[in-house]
């Protein structure tokens, strides 16, 4: 039997662990937090994310906790449209999952054949010729045929292997929060939730997650909301957090007020956004009878202002399952990192270009952004929704 272990518990990391598992894999996850838990936020997942997942074989599990987001539009802090909402084809139409949700699937999905380790912090990657890839924490040596790195945008493994990768600030700070059904306002008609809102280097975008009094034991519900700032986090408890959050965004469009208003400031997460610059030269690293692979964030961390670090994490998750089934190792590892280096550098550059848009500052900036954000934001959109809708995992 084929073994693999896969470093990191996030959800790249149980994505691929449950699909080799079930392709008969032994497989070995190593998580360094003492619990494996979610956040209570959400995700938005494009059709290139729900692609792969089925390619994995957890359509069904998504199908009963995603929720369609058409496209909302874009305004100004002062109401008035840069971009009109669009009718949105089915095909190239994102959802967005709570992800607690995902992750019950995820861990559903990973079988009697996956054993799980948490508090194990990987310090040490070996990929000499002639022997079996693996990783240790100082104490025990996790050797097998495959070592898959899906550890974050802080991986060890990456450091170790790509040295010449740097983990970078992007220039903003993002919080997230959940507001369930229960304790959400019952907005009136004339205030949709799905929509984004632009301002000088201020950013704020909110979704429903399912109607309410969906939710039930398969499923939550409740009011999706991210807020992105230009500057370093916020070192303040959440309640100042989200006091300043509301100072931020006053005046701005409804409903923005309202649902800041209704947040618990224990359901606020704040993130700083750090990237990847360079991207490594190589996600695969060929060792003995098998090799390495990087996947996820640790891979390609990027800002999220185009919603693609879940997406890309689970096609990476899907190519490499789909190669294994079809290759031998370490073939394998060498045509994931022929797969997976362009499409990342593809869609790494496209959300910089946006990002760029987004956090466009100064009176004269804005002002040419706003006026031609009508023609580059439907551009760069779309030729983003473009790339993640032609992908197709392996045959």
């Amino acid at each position: 039997m084929r073994s693999a272990v896969v470093v990191g518990a996030g959800l790249g990391g149980m994505a691929v662990a449950g699909a080799l598992a079930r392709s008969g894999w032994q497989v070995t996850l190593l998580e360094k937090a003492d619990r494996v838990r979610p956040e209570a936020t959400a995700v938005v997942l494009w059709p290139n994310g729900v692609r792969a997942l089925r390619a994995l074989g957890l359509g069904a599990g998504l199908d009963a906790i995603a929720t369609p987001l058409p496209d909302g539009g874009i305004r100004r802090p002062d109401g008035q449209w840069l971009v009109q909402p669009r009718p949105t084809p089915a095909e190239r139409m994102p959802v967005v999952v709570h992800r607690e949700d995902l992750h019950d699937a995820l861990i559903a999905g990973l079988g009697e054949q996956v054993e799980l380790r948490t508090g194990v912090s990987v310090r040490s990657v070996r990929t000499t010729a002639g022997e079996r890839p693996a990783v240790g924490d100082g104490r025990h040596l996790f050797e097998a045929d495959l070592v898959v790195a899906a550890d974050g945008t802080h991986s060890e493994i990456r450091r170790q292997l790509a040295p010449e990768t740097a983990v970078v600030s992007s220039g903003c700070a993002a919080w997230r929060a959940v507001i369930p059904w229960y304790a959400a306002p019952q907005l009136p008609d004339d205030q949709p939730v799905h929509g984004e809102t632009l301002g000088a280097g201020y950013r704020f975008v909110a979704a429903s997650l399912g109607e309410r009094g969906t939710a039930g034991a398969s499923r939550r519900g409740g009011i999706y909301w991210v807020a992105t700032a230009a500057g370093a986090p916020r070192p303040e408890p959440p309640e100042i957090q989200l006091a300043l959050l509301k100072r931020w965004f006053a005046g701005w469009p409804a409903p923005i007020a309202t649902l800041l208003e209704a947040t618990d400031p224990a359901d606020v997460v704040q993130q700083e956004v750090r990237e990847l610059r360079p991207l490594p030269r190589s996600y695969g690293f060929t060792a003995g009878p098998g090799g390495v692979v990087l996947l996820g964030d640790a891979a390609h961390a990027m800002p999220p202002h185009l919603g693609q670090g879940a997406c890309l994490a689970f096609e990476d998750a899907a190519t490499l399952a789909g190669l294994l089934r079809e290759s031998r190792l370490p073939d394998a590892v060498t045509a994931y990192d022929r797969l997976r280096r362009p499409r990342a550098a593809t869609m790494v550059r496209q959300t910089r270009r946006m990002s760029a848009v987004l956090q466009t500052r100064g009176r004269l900036a804005l002002r040419a952004r706003d006026a031609a954000l009508g023609t580059i934001s439907p551009r760069l959109r779309n030729t983003a929704a473009a790339a993640a809708a032609d992908w197709q995992p392996p045959s």
